[in-house]
């Protein structure tokens, strides 16, 4: 069985990497299937979904919630489409560090299933997530141990990954 591209697309907040991560899904034949992650608890973020949905079009025939499995998810996903975006890593974290009683070794534990999860994946699976660890030291305790999560996270994800790309400003930078 062949299998798909795995791609990671990281940079800072408003970097332009969703945008970006969502041509290269464009690029790539269809159906596509967009797995979010964010979970919809007040109206700027059901602003910001919606802002979402209308920059996808008709080409993407699967659009899938899941705020906390997402090996589970990719997997059903993967069993209709053949691309799949994944928007955003950084918010899954913070979904399950949250859900962990903030506790880094479960959710280390998930990041590492994924990992596995991607290189028996059937579809090429783009994933958005962000890069926090270029900013100041955190003051916050529970901001530090984030900081670090995602920077663990993003490496084992990178590492699982056939191309890894950094933008910044709009520009896509090839790291892998």
């Amino acid at each position: 069985m062949k299998h798909g591209k795995k791609i990671l697309v990281t940079g800072g907040a408003r970097s332009g990497k969703s945008s970006f991560a969502q041509s290269l899904a464009e690029q790539l034949p269809g159906p596509r299937a967009y797995l979010a992650t964010a979970q919809v608890l007040d109206q700027e973020m059901r602003e910001r979904v919606a802002r979402h949905q209308a920059q996808r079009g008709r080409e993407w025939q699967a659009t899938i919630e899941e705020p906390y499995d997402l090996s589970s998810a990719l997997k059903q996903a993967a069993s209709r489409c053949p691309v799949i975006l994944v928007d955003c890593i950084t918010l899954w974290l913070t979904n399950l560090l949250l859900a962990s009683r903030k506790q880094s070794d479960p959710v280390l534990q998930k990041v590492d299933q994924l990992a596995t999860q991607l290189s028996g994946c059937p579809a090429s699976v783009i994933m958005v997530t962000n890069e926090v660890g270029q900013g100041i030291v955190p003051e916050h305790p529970l901001a530090r141990q984030f900081r670090d999560l995602a920077g663990l996270a993003n490496q084992k994800l990178a590492a699982a990954c056939d191309t890894v790309y950094l933008v910044s400003c709009g520009l896509p930078l090839k790291l892998k």
